[in-house]
């Protein structure tokens, strides 16, 4: 964590990689508040199709031979385990708030990140505290705004909230596997460890796997084929060369394309007061990141 480059950021292929990947996740808020699919359902079929996407190209590689190797994939697991965290609090928020609002609270994902890497023996410039507080008090903003209409709202808030903190842990040790594995072999056993822990959730809550209208499916194939497959597997592949702070601060923009996919989609229209908490808490996580990962002057700070 000490000797990771938080301040590389993206060039040639990556650019466009970032850009389909945040069009691809922004995707995942409309597509799961418009889908009737039971929440477990969803979860399984996404991981499932994307694991089995991606293990051609992971047994072609055969990373398993070597202990550096096993280790990664035993890190690989934890990380799936924090991703069927993640898409339970994500899911079920987008179910229970509003999009924009759902959306909007998980971006603070990377104020989490740099919070793990402190507490992982990281450095935080303190000229970023401004960022932070900023970022808090427009959470503080947009929850307020739904806790006034609803207490079911104010739960998807905390749900979100929840999901962006383990999105986090899940983005830093993605990044840090990577070093030793292929992107192909980490999304293969994190997915697929995925899929396996939300099975049982699929039969007790009674998820019906089968048995969908046409309509539900191609809304299935959407969220598997942009937020799944454009979305995290992309990210994860410019993990490798881009700094986990720098590929965080480019999910920032997956709120407005969430919301004006719901707007165009949903005829979701924001609570007032909330596309200015939206803003503050966009401003405020952007400063932060910016200030955490600047090349430090350790006499100056």
């Amino acid at each position: 964590m000490k000797d990771q480059d938080h301040t590389k950021l993206p060039t040639g292929r990556d650019i466009p990689f970032l850009i389909l990947g945040v069009l691809g996740i922004g995707s995942s808020g409309p597509i799961i508040a418009k889908a009737i699919m039971p929440i477990p359902t969803m979860i399984f079929w996404r991981n499932l199709v994307g694991a089995l996407m991606m293990m051609p190209f992971a047994i072609a590689r055969g990373e398993w031979k070597t202990k550096a190797q096993l280790n990664a994939i035993r890190w690989s697991i934890v990380a799936g385990t924090l991703l069927a965290t993640h898409f339970i609090c994500f899911f079920w928020a987008m179910k229970l708030t509003s999009v924009a609002t759902g959306v909007a609270l998980t971006a603070t994902q990377p104020i989490f990140a740099a919070l793990f890497i402190k507490l992982a023996g990281g450095h935080i410039p303190k000229k970023s505290i401004g960022g932070m507080i900023i970022a808090f008090l427009s959470v503080v903003a947009i929850t307020g705004i739904d806790l006034n209409i609803s207490f079911r709202a104010f739960q998807g808030d905390l749900l979100a909230v929840f999901g962006g903190a383990v999105g986090a842990a899940y983005m830093i040790i993605g990044a840090n596997v990577q070093k030793v594995i292929s992107t192909s072999t980490f999304t293969t056993v994190c997915y697929s460890t995925c899929a396996i822990l939300i099975f049982p959730i699929v039969l007790f809550t009674n998820s019906n796997l089968t048995g969908y209208s046409g309509a539900q499916w191609l809304l299935l194939a959407g969220l598997i084929i942009g937020a799944q497959f454009l979305g995290h597997t992309l990210f994860n592949f410019t993990l490798k060369r881009v700094s986990p702070a720098v590929v965080s601060l480019v999910v920032f923009f997956e709120v407005p394309v969430s919301a004006l996919l719901a707007f165009a989609w949903l005829g979701q229209q924001p609570p007032a007061g909330t596309i200015p908490g939206i803003i503050g808490l966009l401003f405020g996580c952007t400063l932060f990141v910016l200030r955490s990962n600047q090349p430090e002057n350790k006499l100056n700070d």
